[in-house]
This record gives C-alpha cells, structure tokens and sequence, in this order.
C-alpha cells in the first residue's frame, strides 16, 4: 500500500484529474448528489453549484443534497427511490464505501474475514442498485469516487483502523471499474486528495484533508473536491474574463468572456466600459459547519483553484513607466505599476471590486440555502437510519417524538438530531424550510447577473 501511495505522489495531481471527463452540466438540469455524511455535512455540491450560479449566471440549474450520516450502500439503496428519486434529476452522482470498509471491526480477531465478507455483500448490494440506475436512461449517471481516509496524518493517533484504507482502496477500484462497465462518467476525489496528503505530509506530518477525524474533509477538503469535480468536467481554465486593452492607440487587443467598449484615452490615464459574462468566484473566508476549523481558502494552498477557475485578467499594454491607480466606477480597487498592469492584473482576488461584492452576496445566499437544506437532511437521518428501524417511518407523531426522546438519552446521534426533529415533523415546518429554499435560489439567480461598469486608470499623483 505505501508503494501505491508514493506513486501517486510521483504522478503528481495533474496527470490523475486527468483520467476522465464528464460533461459540464447545463440549463435545467436537476442534479442530485448522493452519498454519506461526507455528501450530507459537506460542501462540496454547494460549492460546485456556487461556482456555476457565479460563471453560468444565465444558465440555471438545481442541485441537491441526497446525503445521509452513516450510510453504506445498504441504506443508500433502501431509501434510494424515495429520497433520490423523488428529486426527479436528470443528473445524479453516487459515492459510497466509507461506512462500509468498517471502523472498530477492524480491531476484531477475525477482522479480515469479517470485512471481506460484509466488502462482498455490499457489491451485491450495490449491484441491485445498479440494476435500478440502469432502467432510468434519463438520468445520466457520475459514480465519485470519494474522498480517502487519512491514515498517514500524524495530528494525533485516533481513529487509526487497521485494514480500512486498504479496503477503501479496493471499493474505489470497484466503483472505477463498475463505472467503465457501465458505461457511466466517473469523478476521482480519491486519488488525487491522497497524493496532497502525502506531498503535505512531507512538508508537515500533521496535515490533513481530513483533520477532525481522518473521514470527513474540512471545508479547504471541500474545495478541493470542488475543483477535482469542475477539473473533469471540463471547465478549467475558462476565464471569468481576459482584457487587453492598448492605452496608446484605444484598441481592444482581448476581450474574452466579456464586452468592452467606449475606450477613451488621455497622456496618463485610460478608461472603458466592462460587462463581463461571469462573476469571480468568492472565496470564503470563515470557517463554516459544525465542528470544522478549516476555511474554504486554505484549499488555495494545495490547488491551483485561482489559476485554473478564477482568473479575471485586466492588461493595459501601452502606458508610461510609473505607478497607477485602478478605479472601478469611480472606486480606487488597486494601485499598481504599469509594469504589473502590462503582465495583468487579477481582478478576481481583488475582493473590493463591484463583481467580487456581487459574488459575495450569492456566496452568503447559498449559504443561507445549504443551511436550511442541512436540516432536511437531519430529518431524513431520523427518518432512515433510526425511526424506520423502530417501524415509525415518517410517522411523526408523539409517539415518534417520544421514542426519539427515549433513545437520546443514550444515543449521541439521536441526540444530535433531536431538536431539529423537534421542528422538523411537521410538515407545515418543513414546507416552509422549501419556501424559503425557493426564495433563497430565486433571489441568487435574480442577482447574479454581471452588470456594467467603467474601468479607469490613472497615473498616480
């Protein structure tokens, strides 16, 4: 196992993003992203649609949170109908084999034994499955292969199952090749995220994707399936915008994914109206969810997000030597040389320019959405993984309320859903959380138009 993980180090993270590509998703489509708790606690569809609600601003989409805390494949195809189904998508993710490559079973005296026969009743499982996805043509089908457990981290020495990550390793083979057979599009988080482990590791022991547990990546884990996802999808190094302009003779040299007009020059300034297609993507900056630390822009520091997802380049060619002042409808938003200006300018992580500002308002708004979706899928966990096992399935009533009490005394996930479940029985409760869900999108897709703005530059005084 060490040998295959200092291969994928060798390869390095490029030639892996590389092994397959999936279409890039389009206007309409419904994605649903089905998983375990990695997919139900996690961000990582939130931030692909948030890259999508920022670069395709007229090319709506919906996507949705099918995650459950704790599920194997078992429970994924149990609720499968319902929960996914019901989405009615037309595109739909699967990732699974965390829970099922075990946890304590592994310190088990016949641990191998006990693993490779459950390992084996999953593929059976999921073959049932794979039956069912096969009778819905319109759904085009992406397996993920998901995120690695972290066994090499040295932050502290919890959580070290022996035998998992071999056996997770052996899942994802059999999901890839399940994929191929299908003929179904596959995204690979594993690989990749195991070789920037390792490469960190090198530099220091204790860094992980996975940092809190060795399991559920942190939100800089997030971003980078984020970009692994959009990586195979084709959309790397799609500009927000390129401009050149030439500030001696007025002529637009570039202007891709973008319109610029009415240049108008003077001995030390030039100016022009800007309307771009995109928005930049806005990087967050606090750390989000429950129990995570991490911000979703220490991700930065292990993938070339910025140059491969969110380049807004200015170029002004043509200016004297000196220094200069970047304006954006009248704000100063940088100040430069001629020299910096003439190599480009990022204005995508300039994050006081009208766009970025822009963008930072959908950022929040989707937020505000994952949020409240999270709370479905709290109710979906009370649903599947504890009142269906007590024969109240989307029972609801005192009688459920009354049991879910009585086993959170003693039951730490029980007691962590609680409260939410509280809320969440009723109906009416829940119909609001979609309202507001709905409003939410609306308003994101209502704003998220780029608009017009007047660049300048001018000579510094």
């Amino acid at each position: 196992m060490k040998k295959v993980f200092l291969l994928l180090v060798g390869l390095g993270i490029t030639a892996l993003t590389h092994a397959q590509k999936i279409a890039p998703f389009k206007a309409g489509d419904r994605v649903a992203f089905v998983g375990n708790s990695i997919t139900d606690g996690g961000h990582y569809h939130s931030y692909i649609w948030l890259y999508y609600m920022t670069h395709f601003p007229n090319a709506r989409i919906t996507c949705f949170n099918v995650g459950i805390g704790g599920d194997a494949i078992g429970q994924i195809a149990d609720r499968f109908d319902d929960d996914a189904l019901s989405k009615k998508p037309n595109v739909l993710t699967l990732t699974w084999g965390m829970n099922d490559s075990g946890y304590f079973e592994w310190y088990k005296p016949d641990a191998q034994d006990f693993m490779d026969k459950r390992i084996q009743g999953s593929y059976k499982t999921f073959a049932t499955l794979e039956e069912k996805l096969a009778q819905h043509t319109e759904i085009k089908k992406i397996f993920i292969l998901g995120s690695p457990y972290d066994f090499t981290s040295k932050f502290n020495k919890q959580n070290l199952y022996p035998g998992k990550a071999q056996a997770f390793s052996k899942i994802i083979d059999f999901q890839e090749a399940a994929a191929k057979k299908d003929g179904y599009g596959y995204v690979d988080f594993f690989h990749p995220m195991s070789a920037i482990n390792l490469r960190e590791q090198a530099k220091d022991s204790t860094f992980s994707l996975t940092p809190n547990d060795r399991i559920h990546p942190d939100n800089d884990g997030h971003l980078v399936m984020a970009y692994l996802f959009l990586k195979a999808q084709g959309l790397d190094n799609m500009p927000v915008a390129d401009v050149v302009v030439n500030a001696q003779n007025k002529k637009v040299l570039k202007a891709v994914n973008c319109r610029v007009s009415n240049v108008v020059t003077a001995a030390d300034s030039v100016g022009f109206n800007y309307l771009a297609n995109s928005l930049p993507y806005p990087i967050d900056t606090i750390p989000r969810s429950w129990g995570n630390r991490k911000k979703q822009s220490e991700a930065l520091k292990v993938v070339p997000f910025t140059k491969e997802f969110n380049q807004e380049l200015l170029t002004i060619k043509g200016l004297k030597a000196g220094n200069y002042v970047v304006k954006i409808d009248g704000e100063q938003i940088a100040s430069t040389s001629a020299e910096q200006l003439s190599n480009g300018l990022n204005l995508a992580e300039i994050t006081t320019t009208p766009e970025y500002q822009q963008a930072i308002q959908i950022r929040e708004l989707n937020e505000e959405r994952w949020d409240i979706e999270r709370r479905t899928r709290m109710y979906k966990w009370m649903q599947y993984d504890f009142l269906r096992g007590k024969g109240l399935l989307y029972n609801d009533s005192n009688a459920a309320l009354d049991t879910v009490k009585k086993y959170a005394v003693k039951d730490i996930f029980v007691n962590g859903n609680k409260d939410n479940y509280t809320r969440a029985r009723y109906k009416n409760v829940r119909d609001a959380w979609q309202m507001e869900m709905d409003v939410l999108t609306n308003q994101i897709y209502a704003i998220n138009k780029p608009q017009n703005h007047r660049i300048t530059i001018v000579a510094a005084k």
